[in-house]
């Protein structure tokens, strides 16, 4: 691993680090935000996914997550969104390809050869943290859009494994959605019920479960209801009692301004879960 920027930032320090993944079979960045704690003993570990066409730089320069991070003691931990180089499959579509992972594993070529972001999330990327940084153990996840159905999908497929989850604006319904759609057609092809592992609406209906799960959607949002069709997720929660809140915030959109406004609650929102 090489360490590509290190920045102080509230008694801490911001970094961004670059690797050559297994998973991937590419090279890749993802951030790391050390809190001051982190200098004497170890801490728990909040991972975040970004949405379509974001790395894991958007969280670290937009959010202002950090004051709160140095204040509870907790290390963040930001990936990337896709596997990246000239040799990784791409796509001119924005929303498809380099920057529009999903979190998923693809099986359809040419996808296949370089996008299994979920093994990278949940094998390779908590590998090399416990490896290289002063983790406790203790982990939540959140994300926002795609990231914030990454989140919730990989909650629901590994039960026991995060005391916390939340998400901004996430795409919950990813086989109902046309971002979705198009996306589990290209990485999984057109067999539909090879999506519903990846879904985390289907996963709740299908009995999965989630720890405390907050989730934020702004109700000025122009993807919303149509990409993101929130309600889907909450009526499927209720219905098997589930421990999520859902907020909706009339006049916020989908960009950072609406994440910066809201930051604060989810940091303190996964430091209890993860101290208690």
């Amino acid at each position: 691993m090489t360490r590509l920027e290190r920045h102080a930032s509230f008694g801490g320090w911001q970094e961004v680090w670059q690797h050559t993944s297994e998973t991937l079979d590419c090279e890749m960045k993802f951030a790391v935000y050390l809190p001051p704690q982190a200098a004497h003993q170890s801490v728990p570990v909040l991972y975040w996914l970004s949405g379509l066409t974001c790395s894991e730089q958007n969280l670290i320069t937009k959010a202002g997550f950090q004051r709160y991070a140095a204040e509870l003691g907790m290390m963040v931990v930001a990936i990337d969104t896709s596997p990246r180089g000239e040799q990784v499959a791409d796509d001119d579509a924005w929303d498809l390809g380099q920057g529009a992972g999903f979190y998923l594993n693809a099986t359809q070529q040419p996808w296949a050869s370089h996008y299994a972001m979920y093994d990278y999330l949940t094998k390779e990327i908590p590998t090399l943290i416990g490896a290289h940084f002063p983790s406790n153990g203790r982990q939540a996840i959140a994300g926002h859009s795609m990231g914030g159905h990454g989140a919730l999908m990989v909650a629901l497929n590994n039960p026991g494994r995060f005391e916390s989850v939340s998400a901004f604006a996430p795409i919950v319904a990813p086989s109902q959605a046309p971002w979705g759609q198009k996306a589990f057609t290209a990485y999984l092809g057109s067999d539909s019920h090879l999506w519903q592992q990846w879904d985390s609406v289907s996963l709740v209906e299908q009995g999965h479960t989630l720890p405390v799960t907050l989730i934020d959607q702004g109700l000025a949002d122009p993807f919303y209801p149509q990409q993101l069709t929130t309600e889907l997720l909450e009526s499927a929660c209720q219905a098997r009692a589930l421990p999520v809140t859902f907020r909706y915030h009339p006049d916020y959109d989908h960009s950072y301004y609406f994440i910066s406004a809201f930051i604060e609650d989810h940091i303190r929102f996964h430091a209890k879960a993860l101290m208690a």
